[in-house]
């Protein structure tokens, strides 16, 4: 999907990135600018370090090798409020805290502007107000989040993740455990917004047909390397899947929106896989 949002100069770059555990390589040499403005789908299987690039370029994690700059600044040498100020990560899952209403749950996300003092004052500022109007949950702010629906509540973490007032948002992974009807409420709240907002997102999903409709570029890691980088007209192909996701598979062209479709079939075991990427072309 191009939204015809206007593109600006890298403001996440990561060079030489590496991450990893003992014996264990996670990440490995990743080179990768994302531009202002860009909607950016990161695919993979789990364990190739999707949500680890993520971390890494929030600064919640530290890279063995390489760096993330955020508008040209080493993210690991930025304090923590700096950083979440300017890029803010909505993780794949977050504990439960009984008793916490919407409105105290959105506030939470204005600890990097307002401190953990200024995060007690009664009321709600501006920003935690607009971040529960943008994802239109206004009329549950207090309403226990313990009495919400799954994708009731990944719409008021969504707002919370606003609430940072962050130019960059991070998603890892937000329409888990999301029945259909809620994957395409929370992502096309996400495509409204970052039109709205003039915000860059990056968002790590597992559905390749989710990514080719609502990124306008994907980027494919394979074992801790990116595998592709594109458009998806022109990175979804029969060979990604098979390299990448490592099932055999056809792909189409959908008849309304113009994106690629992809039609799995069957997992590939190792050997085919192997012929694969000798054959597909």
């Amino acid at each position: 999907m191009n939204s015809g949002v206007p593109k600006g100069p890298d403001v996440v770059r990561a060079e030489g990135l590496a991450f990893g555990y003992p014996g264990r390589p996670v990440l490995r040499g990743v080179d990768l600018g994302i531009r202002a403005g860009e909607l950016v789908a990161l695919i993979g299987l789990n364990g190739c370090g999707k949500s680890t690039f993520l971390k890494l370029a929030a600064g919640l994690l530290t890279p063995s090798g390489g760096r993330v700059l955020l508008d040209g600044d080493d993210v690991a040498r930025l304090p923590r409020r700096t950083a979440a100020r300017r890029v803010a990560l909505l993780h794949q899952s977050a504990p439960s805290v009984p008793g916490l209403t919407v409105r105290q749950l959105v506030r939470q996300g204005r600890y990097a502007a307002r401190g953990p003092l200024g995060m007690l004052r009664e009321g709600d500022d501006e920003v935690t107000s607009r971040a529960l109007a943008d994802v239109g949950v206004t009329a549950w702010a207090d309403r226990p989040v313990d009495a919400l629906s799954g994708g009731e509540r990944q719409r008021v973490r969504l707002a919370m993740a606003l609430a940072q007032d962050a130019p960059v948002l991070f998603l890892d992974e937000p329409t888990t455990y999301l029945d259909l009807r809620h994957q395409l409420e929370v992502l096309q709240t996400v495509v409204r917004l970052r039109a709205e907002r003039r915000l860059t997102v990056v968002m790590v999903l597992h559905d390749l047909n989710h990514a080719a409709r609502f990124a306008d570029r994907i980027v494919a890691l394979r074992e801790g390397r990116i595998a592709a980088d594109g458009p998806p007209a022109e990175v979804v192909t029969r060979h990604l899947l098979a390299e990448v996701l490592g099932v055999d598979g056809r792909v189409g062209t959908d008849d309304v929106g113009g994106w690629p479709v992809c039609y799995p079939d069957h997992p590939l075991d190792p050997l085919q896989l192997l012929r694969n990427e000798n054959h597909i072309h």
